[in-house]
């Protein structure tokens, strides 16, 4: 395997971004196939066109895990963003950390996670916080030994459908 570089999202990443996305999202979410729901939010949040803004957003910021090239993941924080849990004043949040299926167990999301922090703490926040779906047995383990505490359960709302998340934070 190449090793794996990070660096910062440039707008034109949105292509690829957008194709993990999708490709991350489905594998993680679609655990019962496809429904109008999970294809809908798919398409929403992943076109490139609607990562290139997000990409181009002041307060957001995006690592990329890349291998010879090639997208294999992402971290994405987003600055000065409050919870009605978190009582930080400086918080910031993962909005999502997406790694490939077959490059997850190497060490690429804890880098991906600590590029997040260090990001987030040198823009001035002192804590980072992320939910997690409550179904998603990998990434319920991983914060934790990462540092992060749980801060209980969450409803999202997706499409008009309400599922459960866990929120987990830390202080930086």
């Amino acid at each position: 395997m190449q090793p794996i570089t990070l660096r910062k999202a440039l707008p034109q990443d949105a292509l690829c971004l957008a194709a993990l996305g999708i490709q991350v999202f489905l594998d993680t979410y679609a655990t019962e196939g496809i429904r109008d729901a999970i294809a809908q939010e798919a398409l929403d949040s992943f076109s490139p066109d609607s990562l290139s803004k997000v990409i181009a957003r002041p307060d957001t910021f995006i690592a990329l895990a890349e291998t010879d090239g090639h997208l294999v993941g992402f971290a994405q924080v987003a600055m000065n963003t409050s919870h009605e849990r978190i009582t930080s004043p400086r918080a910031a949040e993962l909005q999502r950390l997406y790694l490939q299926e077959r490059f997850t167990g190497q060490g690429i999301g804890r880098r991906l996670l600590e590029a997040a922090e260090q990001h987030a703490r040198l823009g001035g926040a002192s804590f980072l916080w992320a939910t997690v779906w409550a179904r998603n047995a990998r990434a319920l383990a991983f914060y934790p030994r990462q540092g992060y505490e749980h801060f209980g359960s969450q409803a999202y709302t997706l499409q008009n459908e309400t599922h459960e998340n866990q929120l987990f934070g830390k202080c930086l």
